[in-house]
């Protein structure tokens, strides 16, 4: 009954992290993100799957609940990783070699990206991670798998891994007399293979402070806290329940009026860039765009995107 209702985008997105103050737009993505896209083998073929992850990147100001954000989704999902951008190394987020102390042969131990294989993984402080660990994402977050060559071991392991991310500007706070680009300052290899990026910034806006604090206010001094608590757990399982049934049941396809849509959509946000002679958006875009139609209709239990 749920699934019918007009609103019901608006509803699961409230459904998020009600704890946070806002911020809709950050936890529709999110949503987006859990439902995910639809799985495309074409391996028969020498073109190896089609990515149906969704991976996110929060970036802005310190003191915009990013982190909680992170945590709620690792506490949401049954097979989730979380990880820090200066606490982890390559080795730690793909796979390691060691001895096995019995047998004393050579093993391979996975690491957070491949423990978080069919789930999400969530890095938080991504600007502060070395240039080494960053560059290993780059196939997980395209080709889905992660393929080692050490001591011996040569294998491809399965990373079919959504990647949550949240990062801080260059410079700690956000600067608005730069462009976005000089302000997140990723390389461009790694910002393509985020399907979105979310500024999350301090509105420095009186009304809005006032009420935030209020709602800061009332978590901490409400009547009730056990029953809010009970509320919120009651809340998180119905999302598990309802995310976990919809991904079983419904692979949506897309629908002819649908395609030609996006294929319009795509060339507009190409010459946006074409004027400048810069590039806006690369063929990613529009997977991109796919895979959240799809995620979109299958949060409406449809099996077209419409």
């Amino acid at each position: 009954g749920l699934s019918k209702k007009p609103d019901i985008y608006d509803r699961l997105a409230r459904a998020i992290a009600p704890s946070i103050y806002e911020n809709e737009d950050v936890k529709k993505g999110i949503l987006l993100q859990l439902f995910g896209g639809n799985r495309k083998d074409f391996s028969k073929s020498g073109r190896g799957q089609f990515r149906s992850e969704l991976n996110i990147l929060l970036c802005g100001d310190p003191g915009t609940s990013k982190s909680q954000l992170l945590q709620y989704v690792y506490n949401l999902i049954p097979r989730s990783q979380y990880t820090s951008g200066k606490g982890s190394s390559a080795v730690g987020l793909t796979a390691y070699v060691t001895k096995d102390p019995e047998t004393r042969q050579l093993v391979l131990q996975t690491g957070a990206l491949v423990l978080a294989d069919n789930g999400v993984c969530c890095i938080d402080e991504f600007d502060k991670m070395n240039e080494s660990t960053r560059s290993v994402l780059h196939e997980v977050m395209e080709q889905q798998t992660l393929s080692i060559a050490k001591a011996g071991i040569i294998c491809q392991l399965n990373a079919r891994t959504s990647i949550l991310a949240a990062a801080n500007p260059v410079h700690s706070k956000w600067n608005p007399q730069q462009t976005v680009t000089e302000n997140i300052q990723l390389p461009p290899t790694l910002m393509s293979r985020f399907d979105l990026v979310f500024l999350i910034l301090d509105p420095q806006d009186e009304a809005y402070d006032k009420k935030l604090a209020s709602h800061l206010v009332r978590l901490y001094y409400s009547k009730d806290e056990a029953q809010q608590r009970e509320e919120e757990l009651f809340e998180m399982q119905h999302l598990r329940n309802y995310i976990k049934y919809a991904k079983q049941t419904y692979n949506p396809v897309l629908s002819d009026a649908a395609g030609q849509q996006l294929i319009q959509d795509y060339v507009e946000m190409r010459k946006i860039g074409s004027g400048r002679g810069q590039i806006t958006a690369y063929p990613r875009q529009l997977e991109s765009l796919i895979r959240l139609s799809e995620a979109h209709a299958r949060m409406r239990f449809s099996n077209t995107v419409e």
